[in-house]
């Protein structure tokens, strides 16, 4: 498994806090070194600012870490934060509503009833849907829906 499969969806300030300790850094000496505000990067350790691609390459620089590393788990995390959006759906115009014949189509809850929704459109759905669904979800979770569905 690659590093970045482990820390996908860690903020990258937590990354680059951890950075600092392993190497005994100062924050405030470390934030001055690259040109930043030391509050800056205190909001950004504590995920409550986004890292920005200036930023994040002369942190990288500094740290000796590779060019789009912290940009790269910023936006994992962005995904991560934007799939609790209850308004995050699947792209709707590729699931036929005869599929989900039985249930109100516009007021699924895809985050709450993945499992079923997984488990019908590939019983019922056609390979677009299939498709969609797995770009949704991500195959890995889809994969394990499908297992749990042969184990029954």
């Amino acid at each position: 498994m690659k590093t970045i499969d482990i820390i996908k969806g860690i903020h990258p300030g937590k990354i680059v806090e951890r950075e600092l300790k392993k190497r005994s850094i100062n924050q405030r000496q470390f934030a001055l070194s690259v040109g930043e505000h030391p509050q800056t990067l205190g909001a950004i350790i504590k995920g409550n600012r986004r890292m920005n691609v200036d930023l994040s390459l002369k942190m990288e620089e500094k740290l000796e870490l590779e060019e789009g590393f912290l940009m790269t788990l910023q936006v994992f995390y962005d995904i991560k934060e934007a799939k609790k959006d209850s308004t995050y759906k699947p792209d709707l115009s590729k699931l036929r509503k005869v599929t989900f014949w039985d249930t109100t189509f516009d007021k699924i809850d895809w985050k709450q009833n993945r499992v079923a929704v997984i488990k019908r459109v590939f019983s019922r759905g056609i390979e677009m849907e299939q498709e969609e669904i797995i770009r949704f979800y991500g195959k890995e979770v889809v994969d394990k829906v499908k297992l749990l569905k042969h184990q029954l």
